[in-house]
């Protein structure tokens, strides 16, 4: 069924362009109003087909389509575990566990948050929600995710990323100790042209800027706070390297390690302003169990 917005016009918003008042009343983005206004009933007004340019009057009922059209990712429906933070009709924020992806790689996967996600839609009656991702984490990666439930709450996310709207803080276990022990790693990152997978810091790459702060030390490794202007693949892990602090137990960057199974790094914070209600959100969540048992001192001898 489709996802429709419903707004009664109020009398400040009386003679007021029906894209000024979507944009008031549901924080639409420009890019989501040309998307939807040259559908039939993509917006209406008491029913009837309603142009961008039109005039409102107190009372009328202003409704816009926010299901279509749209390019969700196609997947398989499959059952598995979930770590639901928040829950609402446009959005869930997930708390994702180390090993996962958050989408398919090939198409018959099935073992995604994208596929549990379908899977738990259909189960609890949102029948015909799809899959919209806003963004990813890698999946060694732990942490705070946010998913669009229908295309308009999807592109207005993305249009927050990298914007002082759109924060994520990580923090990570990095071998040694960063010196200085706060700064701002302002280094280009590609893809590295002998990889598959690895990426690396290069002059002809796309400008990346990682803020780094020293929360705690041990003797061999460092607690660090992160936070990120740009989102390239990798970028901590890269960035940390770059450095000569390359994550704990990342593998791919630096080297593996006895102490933990994965790249040490946990999405720890996340805020972004609520794609139709307009309210400011922030979630936390803790460092996983193991990340947390290496900041403990080792025992006496």
């Amino acid at each position: 069924m489709s996802r429709r917005l419903r707004h009664v016009v109020t009398p400040d918003q009386a003679g007021q362009r029906v894209d000024a008042v979507l944009r008031d009343a549901f924080h639409l983005t420009a890019s989501v109003i040309r998307r939807v206004k040259w559908l039939d009933d993509g917006i209406t007004l008491d029913g009837k087909r309603a142009f961008v340019s039109d005039q409102t009057a107190p009372g009328q009922v202003l409704e816009v389509l926010v299901d279509q059209p749209g390019r969700p990712v196609r997947l398989l429906s499959y059952p598995g575990p979930l770590d639901i933070v928040y829950e609402d009709d446009h959005l869930v924020v997930l708390n994702k566990q180390a090993g996962v992806l958050v989408h398919p790689v090939v198409p018959a996967q099935s073992d995604t948050l994208g596929n549990f996600l379908l899977w738990h839609y259909n189960t609890t009656g949102q029948t015909g929600t799809l899959f919209h991702p806003v963004h990813r984490l890698d999946r060694g990666t732990t942490g705070l995710l946010v998913v669009a439930k229908h295309p308009s709450a999807q592109t207005a996310l993305k249009e927050q990323l990298h914007t002082p709207a759109f924060q994520r803080t990580y923090l990570a276990l990095a071998v040694g100790r960063p010196e200085p022990a706060a700064g701002t790693v302002d280094a280009p990152i590609q893809k590295l042209p002998d990889s598959a997978i690895r990426h690396g810091v290069s002059p002809e790459g796309r400008r990346a800027v990682t803020h780094y702060e020293t929360l705690a030390t041990l003797e061999d490794r460092s607690l660090l706070r992160l936070r990120l202007d740009t989102g390239r693949t990798h970028q901590i892990r890269v960035h940390m390297a770059h450095i000569g602090h390359p994550l704990l137990g990342d593998f791919l960057y630096g080297q593996e390690s006895p102490l933990i199974a994965r790249p040490a790094l946990h999405c720890a914070q996340l805020s972004f302003v609520h794609p139709m209600s307009g309210a400011a959100l922030t979630f936390s969540q803790p460092l996983p169990q193991d990340m947390s048992r290496l900041l403990q001192p080792p025992p006496d001898p």
